[in-house]
């Protein structure tokens, strides 16, 4: 068995559920994945990390995490990268520092964003442009799991380039 085989069956063992499930379109779903439950182990967050850091695009000099799951992935990426980090929310906090992206600075800087999950891309749009607002330079993200759900195409409809560790066709082979 590969590696890549391996840790995407470890990854759905650990975060598929079935039921019955609403999802955010609204849809009715009787599986579902739990970003979470990979996100919750130490050992397993690790390992990905560590398969992540490989498909960082040369040059890039800050990771910037989307509030809330992707913190804990480019937390745990940052450590593998060696790369300083910024950890964006959706809205700027109205106190203290009002600031959309905590951590390190991201004008004038080359930024990944960092994603646990991808599904059609929405908050990767939306986030790529409240950083390039504040100066950053952003033409790639990268994911531990892309739904292939058509978020590929909506972020490199915005100049986004989506690399992607595991994708829904994975975790699918992996059963």
């Amino acid at each position: 068995m590969t590696d890549s085989i391996d840790l995407a069956r470890q990854v759905r063992t650990v975060s598929r559920l079935t039921g019955e499930f609403t999802l955010r379109s609204g849809r009715t779903a009787t599986e579902y994945f739990d970003k979470y439950q990979f996100e919750a182990d130490p050992v397993l967050l690790d390992r990905l990390a560590e398969r992540l850091a490989v498909l960082i695009p040369e040059g890039t000099e800050v990771l910037a995490g989307l509030e809330m799951g992707g913190i804990a992935v480019v937390t745990a990426l940052a450590r593998h990268a060696k790369l300083p980090t910024a950890f964006v929310r959706k809205q700027a906090k109205q106190y203290g520092t009002a600031r959309l992206a905590e951590g390190a600075e991201v004008a004038g800087r080359r930024v990944l964003i960092v994603e646990d999950v991808v599904t059609s891309g929405g908050q990767v749009v939306l986030s790529t442009n409240d950083l390039r607002k504040l100066g950053a330079h952003v033409d790639h993200a990268l994911c531990v799991i892309d739904r292939q759900e058509g978020g590929t195409q909506a972020l490199a409809a915005e100049g986004i380039t989506l690399r992607a560790l595991l994708t829904r066709a994975d975790l699918d082979a992996a059963a």
